[in-house]
């Protein structure tokens, strides 16, 4: 398992990490193979007091160099789309589906990635990518209108609660992994799985979350 740890968090080829662990490449490519699908441990089920907490979802893409993962991106670059769950109180990410090609839209993501009869019952809250899904979304501006005080005031506080899933992203990027994908098939998939689910021991949160009280809860009711 340290094998496959240590090529998670550093992303060292086959070749480099050999001689860390004493053995022949060919050696530390059959242990991860072997390994990383037991690392992928699928999340648990959501506890039952799950509707009265929130969730945060937002998407970020992978560079790989599976074709038959990826796509040719915004970024100019061949990437998967990876959607991230957290739970706004814990920071802990909640659920990850499978990657999807990068050149997909967020919002057609969600909807073909399994997540929203994962989030049957819960507040979740996303960009304004996830129009039209269902999701606790900010106010859009009109064309040549100005938005209400109320709705800037809704917005503001929507950004600062779901940066938080931004922030955690960023923490599961230290694991440089998913800064390049060498990772062909369901590589890429296992290393998500296995960075992001929460294990025992786990620094979460420890402050509760302030209410989020703005227009937005009472809106995602009637969706």
């Amino acid at each position: 398992m340290l094998v496959v740890a240590v090529y998670y968090r550093t992303n060292l080829t086959t070749r480099q990490l050999a001689p860390l662990f004493g053995v022949s490449p060919a050696t530390v490519c059959r242990v991860i193979q072997r390994l990383r699908p037991l690392l992928a441990l699928e999340p648990a089920s959501h506890p039952v007091d799950a509707a009265d907490r929130l969730w945060i979802v937002d998407g970020t893409l992978v560079p790989v160099r599976d074709r038959k993962v990826g796509a040719s991106s915004r970024n100019y670059r061949f990437s998967a789309d990876v959607q991230v769950i957290i739970d706004a109180d814990t920071c802990l990410v909640v659920a990850t589906p499978r990657p999807a090609p990068g050149n997909r839209a967020d919002a057609h993501v969600w909807r073909n990635s399994g997540l929203p009869d994962r989030c049957q019952g819960v507040t979740v809250l996303g960009d304004g990518a996830y129009i039209n899904t269902g999701l606790v979304v900010p106010h859009r501006k009109r064309p040549g209108r100005p938005l209400p005080a109320g709705e800037e005031a809704d917005n503001a506080e929507h950004r600062r609660v779901r940066a938080r899933v931004e922030h955690a992203i960023g923490r599961l990027k230290n694991y440089k992994i998913l800064r390049d994908g060498r990772q062909h098939g369901d590589g890429l998939h296992h290393a998500v799985q296995a960075v992001a689910h929460p294990r025992p021991g786990r620094m979460t949160r420890t402050e509760p979350t302030p209410p989020f009280t703005c227009r937005f809860t009472a809106l995602c009711n009637t969706l």
